[in-house]
């Protein structure tokens, strides 16, 4: 009896050393479920009752072990084998819609063979409304890491061939964990938005869920980059987790955003409106601005994520990766067409995006929020291969001024790159704000405020070249030296006023004849619609040849490089945080 002991002993032994590898692989849940059945069937007394012969292991696993393991095998190898793989026929219709599979997006997305899945082998737990008969591994969401261009990013991908993506507690769980990983590791989150919305049978649980995932986007923030990429429907309270992220991509007729569909709009309002019209990309991308990027398919939108991602930071503690500069663009080059860019008629327009092709590197410029406000400019560049920020505003579009939308586009940009300690660069070319009753009644003096505080509170290096026009209090808030700028430029063609010279001349000399405040606007524009009076008291740095932009900024850069951003901070006020005017 004690040697059938023994052997018996062993055999198990042999088994949980040959199994003990298979543990951290995905499978590993099931895996230790199965010895647990396997192993412990036995009293505690008859387990425990001598040390394990070692001299008959090699035996024991020759008779028994390989029978443990291909009874294991049996049992669990279709659910292993099948884990991640997409049913043909659903696939086929998801391609008929013209969009990736949740899988295909990831391999797109991230380098070959770099991609490591988290939970597999997660299923609901939900037992109401027949959901106990439809457990799928993975729960709707792929989740793990992988990289781009050699960069580690953390990711997931809602499918929805599983139970239409929706959310559940525990894919809300999945999805908290990608978010949890990003921050340990200091490493961007991508989040493929692909969803039904909550999981209805599971009511509150599910709600509790995107609470819980809402929490973790507004924790992560300002710590590591996050961006999402809408591919699908997103609708209900869905559509505050990619609003809280830094970036938002949404794919061309494919992809959705709405808090309230068009059957419920229709219910309500009594309005006939189709979902495009309500939530699709053309729209967020601009009008509403919820959306930053267009893409006209997924491969196009996952393609452009690959590109942002080059110009940012893994996370705040690190700084954006530096390429090396290109031979061809090297960063004392000059460009004389910038000398006559600017028209000498000062209400004739220009685009600002000729000015900033032709002083970044290679001419290369990533819009962001390009079709949204197009009268103020912001996107990544590079200068002498380091990532800056760019804003500029865009005369050729409502003559450059400010108005509700350019202000908060800007100012939103502006305090991401101050977040992860981006250099910002600014071409100033704004006559001011966007006058009228609309404008008033809608806030502009809020929302221009906020543009003002994000420069004032930013405390990343912020170089400014004013082009032409700065009038009034849109000059302040365009990153004025009085705003902590670090280093302010004007181009000859500058004029730095609280108003134009027609303006000012009907405000100050209003009995005067046509004749006569012609003649004064004339003297005006000589006194005080020229670089010379703000130069004359250090308010600009210096007046500049555009020829040179390049070459001062990519000067100013290197400078700055050392620029000890605590002692802007330790100047603060010390207090829990500011109150931005949101």
């Amino acid at each position: 009896m004690l040697r059938a002991q023994n052997l018996f002993h062993n055999t198990l032994q042999v088994c949980v050393d040959s199994f003990r590898a298979s543990l951290f692989t995905r499978s590993g849940p099931i895996i230790r479920s199965h010895l647990h059945d396997a192993c412990f069937f036995t009293s505690s007394s008859f387990f425990f009752s001598q040390e394990p012969n070692i001299v008959n292991a090699a035996q024991a696993e020759k008779e028994y072990g390989v029978k443990l393991k291909s009874k294991f095998l049996e049992k669990y190898q279709d659910v292993v084998e099948n884990t991640g793989v997409t049913d043909p026929k659903l696939a086929a219709r998801q391609h008929e819609r013209g969009k990736l599979t949740a899988r295909e997006r990831l391999q797109v997305l991230l380098d070959p063979g770099t991609f490591r899945e988290y939970d597999s082998l997660v299923t609901h737990r939900c037992d109401l409304f027949g959901m106990q008969n439809n457990r799928i591994p993975g729960d709707g969401v792929v989740t793990g890491h992988g990289k781009i261009n050699g960069r580690d990013v953390c990711v997931f991908a809602q499918d929805f061939l599983v139970v239409g993506g929706t959310l559940s507690q525990t894919h809300a769980q999945k999805i908290c964990k990608v978010l949890d990983r990003a921050v340990d590791a200091g490493v961007p989150v991508i989040g493929l938005n692909d969803s039904g919305g909550a999981r209805i049978q599971e009511g509150v649980d599910a709600l509790a869920g995107y609470a819980e995932v809402f929490k973790r986007n507004v924790l992560t923030s300002g710590v590591v980059p996050q961006i999402s990429v809408i591919m699908g429907p997103c609708a209900g309270g869905a559509v505050y987790s990619p609003a809280l992220t830094d970036f938002v991509f949404m794919v061309n007729e494919t992809s959705h955003m709405f808090l309230t569909g068009p059957d419920v709009v229709r219910s309500v309002t009594q309005e006939q409106v189709t979902q495009e019209e309500l939530g699709g990309a053309a729209v967020h991308t601009s009008r509403s601005g919820v959306a930053h990027v267009l893409s006209n398919n997924d491969i196009e939108a996952l393609s452009q994520v690959r590109t942002l991602i080059s110009y940012l930071p893994s996370s705040w503690r690190d700084m954006a990766p530096t390429l090396r500069p290109v031979e061809t663009d090297p960063p004392t080059r000059e460009d004389s067409f910038l000398n006559r860019i600017v028209p000498a008629d000062p209400n004739s327009p220009y685009d600002m995006h000729q000015v900033i092709y032709r002083t970044v590197d290679s001419g290369e410029f990533f819009e962001i929020h390009k079709h949204f406000a197009p009268n103020i400019l912001v996107g990544f560049s590079r200068m002498n291969g380091q990532t800056v920020g760019i804003v500029g505003n865009n005369p050729a579009s409502l003559a450059g001024v400010l108005d509700i939308n350019a202000s908060v586009k800007a100012a939103r940009f502006v305090r991401f790159c101050d977040a992860f300690s981006i250099p910002i660069i600014t071409f100033v070319d704004v006559p001011g704000f966007l006058p009228g009753t609309p404008q008033e009644y809608g806030g502009i003096i809020r929302h221009g405020a906020k543009l003002l505080y994000a420069y004032a509170e930013a405390t990343v290096p912020k170089i400014t070249i004013i082009t032409r026009k700065a009038y009034g209090g849109a000059y302040c808030v365009m990153s004025s030296k009085q705003l902590r700028g670090d280093i302010n430029y004007a181009w000859p063609s500058a004029e730095v006023a609280v108003m134009g010279a027609k303006g000012a001349v009907g405000i100050i000399f209003r009995g005067l004849t046509e004749e006569e405040k012609e003649r004064q606007v004339e003297d005006y524009e000589r006194e005080f619609l020229s670089p010379m009076v703000s130069a004359r008291r250090g308010y600009v740095d210096e007046i500049i040849q555009p020829s040179t932009t390049r070459r001062r900024i990519c000067e100013d850069l290197v400078l700055l490089a050392n620029k000890d951003e605590s002692t802007v901070r330790e100047a603060t006020p010390q207090k829990k945080h500011g109150n931005i005017p949101l």
